[in-house]
């Protein structure tokens, strides 16, 4: 196993990932062409994020997706965190926990202030695994206005 960034051969793997994670939140309805150019946006244009993914010899079997802003409140850059998916039949083999921690040690290097993510408010089990990992409940709560 090894955690490394996606390239443009992965996609075709990387939208049956968030396909599988659409089908399960409740906020958005699976479109493998949307995915699909979502995620080859941000392939393509590495000084807007990066997608990393755990991947054995034989396939790719998670992923999580960041985005690079800047906050003002924070003064510098910080991470949006999206798509953390592991397979279904990877899970609970501890792929998950060294993808995030791949990850925070990814921003302390760049010094990113913060990382922002969103997780179902229903699925307690989500809550506690990021919990885990040192993140904490904020008071903001996301709106979204959609076109």
């Amino acid at each position: 196993m090894r955690i490394e960034p996606a390239t443009l051969e992965d996609l075709p793997q990387l939208v049956d990932l968030v396909m599988a994670l659409f089908e399960i939140e409740e906020d958005f309805q699976p479109d493998r062409d949307v995915q699909e150019k979502g995620l080859r946006l941000i392939l393509e244009q590495p000084s807007r994020g990066r997608i990393f993914v755990v991947r054995t010899d034989y396939q790719i079997v998670g992923m999580v997706n960041l985005l690079f802003t800047i906050s003002t409140a924070m003064g510098g850059f910080v991470l949006l965190m999206e798509d953390v998916i592991i397979h279904p039949d990877h899970r609970g083999q501890g792929f998950g926990t060294q993808l995030l921690e791949y990850v925070i040690e990814f921003a302390r290097k760049k010094d990113f202030k913060r990382i922002t993510l969103l997780t179902d408010e229903i699925s307690a089990e989500s809550q506690r695994f990021f919990q885990k990992l040192g993140f904490r409940h904020s008071h903001m709560i996301p709106m979204r206005l959609t076109f």
